[in-house]
């Protein structure tokens, strides 16, 4: 690449373009540029482009905890080709393209709004022939029975997942809530078997010391379901607005960027086989905050799998 190339290079990290399905790469990135469900502040449709741009600086894109690079390992497929105005529609159009994805590729998903996570809970789940754990960063729970009036959206897939049983109850893990609701809604996860981890209960503890006994009671319940395959889900706005401002619905209080960190590269070693990271909308962001903390989240995910599998650029 020549110098300053990477000021207009196109893909996530700099990595090569590629069509889907071909299967040149164990690891890939796409686009689910899907914001029709937002009930605040749209914009998440403009994300995977923006988390691209401000994936640009790591340049070599070489990990400083795990010393490994995506480079050599993933491509870019970009924006998976979808309409923009029908749920349905979307998910429609989505489902099919998404058996051959997970037969070539371990998949990363740049949203896009968190209506995108429940129809690839069910590609994941037909893909592997039994229910996932999910580890679930989010401001809101995400388990109303309806979404202002609709029967889906951004606010619904946790309770439709768990009802359609595309995950193992006792294996779904949220962490950072803290969003106004009620118990039913509040609780809904714990009430099947999970665990929650409020951003409250996590105020004042960061690095691996301090969050050691969350993180092995989380090891502890993959081990006793018989380690399924794991599926993250990362809502930005699991972030205090200080650290990402660019979402449509922030809420005070959350989760800092080392504590994510700190969860990401502690768990690397887990079952992991694919990840979303949704809900940043660029037109609210400031510095490109939202966008960066998305970036370097889906590199560490990325780093952190390439480490567990022993590979080395």
């Amino acid at each position: 690449m020549t110098q300053f190339a990477y000021l207009s290079h196109p893909g996530f990290l700099q990595l090569p373009l590629a069509q889907p399905g071909a299967a040149i790469a164990p690891f890939a990135v796409a686009g689910i540029a899907w914001d029709g469900s937002t009930t605040n502040r749209p914009g998440a449709r403009m994300a995977p482009a923006a988390i691209r741009r401000a994936s640009a600086m790591l340049c070599d894109a070489h990990h400083p905890l795990y010393d490994i690079s995506p480079q050599g390992h993933a491509v870019d497929l970009g924006d998976l080709p979808l309409p923009n105005t029908s749920l349905a529609g979307m998910r429609e159009a989505l489902m099919p393209q998404l058996p051959t994805l997970l037969a070539a590729h371990h998949m990363v998903w740049l949203g896009g709004d968190h209506s995108i996570t429940l129809p690839l809970l069910r590609a994941y789940r037909a893909h592997h022939g039994r229910p996932l754990g999910v580890l679930h960063f989010d401001a809101h729970c995400d388990t109303w029975s309806d979404h202002f009036g609709e029967p889906s959206g951004h606010g619904t897939w946790v309770a439709e997942a768990l009802d359609e049983g595309l995950v193992v109850p006792e294996c779904f893990v949220q962490m950072g809530i803290r969003s106004s609701a009620d118990r039913a809604a509040r609780e809904f996860v714990r009430d099947r078997g999970g665990l929650i981890y409020e951003a409250r209960r996590l105020r004042g503890l960061d690095g691996s010391a301090l969050m050691a006994p969350m993180l092995n009671e989380i090891r502890q319940r993959v081990a006793a379901a018989g380690h399924p395959p794991m599926y993250l889900s990362l809502d930005i706005d699991c972030l205090d607005p200080a650290f990402a401002p660019g979402t449509g619905t922030p809420e005070p209080g959350g989760l800092s960027s080392s504590q994510v960190l700190t969860v990401l590269e502690d768990l690397a070693d887990l079952p992991w086989v694919g990840m979303d990271c949704v809900e940043v909308s660029p037109p609210y962001d400031h510095a490109e905050l939202s966008s960066q903390a998305a970036a370097h989240f889906v590199w560490t995910y990325l780093c952190g799998r390439l480490a567990t599998r022993g590979a080395r650029p």
